[in-house]
């Protein structure tokens, strides 16, 4: 018997303007939504925080970090059956927002271009309509 993959991930969501952040990694097509994987011992805010400013060069406010819920949807470029679940939550940030480490470009997107999603951060997307936090 097969057993599904799962790709465990963290990620966070800003909305401004009623669109939320997305990125695009180097070498890739879709964005997806900025975060990572938690390294051993981490809390997820712990890692969260740690991925935004490796990513993104911006500092996370720890005391705003809010449970925004947790998504799946089948991986992008990996074999049917592997699914990534995001762990999503909201946070404030300071700092100036800047393409680092692997990702290429940032964008803020609503639902006129979902072309451009990934198939997890389409999920995303739908729930943030439904919730009138993006348009």
């Amino acid at each position: 018997m097969q057993v599904d993959k799962i790709i465990d991930k963290l990620a966070w969501i800003t909305i401004q303007d009623g669109k939320f952040l997305a990125v695009r990694s180097k070498g890739k097509e879709l964005f997806y939504l900025p975060g990572g994987k938690r390294e051993q011992g981490e809390s997820d805010q712990q890692a969260l925080v740690r991925e935004i400013k490796e990513e993104l060069s911006v500092d996370l406010d720890r005391d705003t970090i809010k449970y925004a819920g947790t998504y799946s949807a089948q991986a992008d470029g990996k074999a049917s059956g592997v699914t990534v679940q995001l762990t999503c939550y909201f946070a404030d940030f300071s700092g100036e927002l800047a393409a680092d480490a692997e990702i290429e470009e940032l964008r803020f997107i609503g639902t006129e271009e979902r072309e451009v999603c990934s198939l997890a951060a389409l999920v995303v997307l739908d729930s943030l309509v439904d919730q009138q936090l993006v348009k």
